[in-house]
């Protein structure tokens, strides 16, 4: 697990994501559960921009999420 931002950017970063996104934070926790076996932190995030096309913030906070 990799700490990307401060816990304060991280909890900001994750309140924005439904608005610029559209789904929910939770959707993209069982997307990335649903999703390829990739075990280290940057595949993650690699997969995530490249399958649903998010921001590099955006896929950071979801996979650092997704690891807490």
């Amino acid at each position: 697990m990799s700490q990307v931002f401060s816990e304060e950017t991280h909890r900001n970063l994750l309140s924005r994501i439904p608005h610029c996104t559209g789904p929910e934070v939770s959707d993209w926790l069982r997307a990335v559960e649903e999703g390829p076996t990739l075990v280290r932190f940057e595949e993650k995030v690699s997969w995530l921009r490249g399958e649903h096309n998010l921001a590099y913030g955006h896929a950071k906070a979801i996979i650092h999420e997704y690891d807490l």
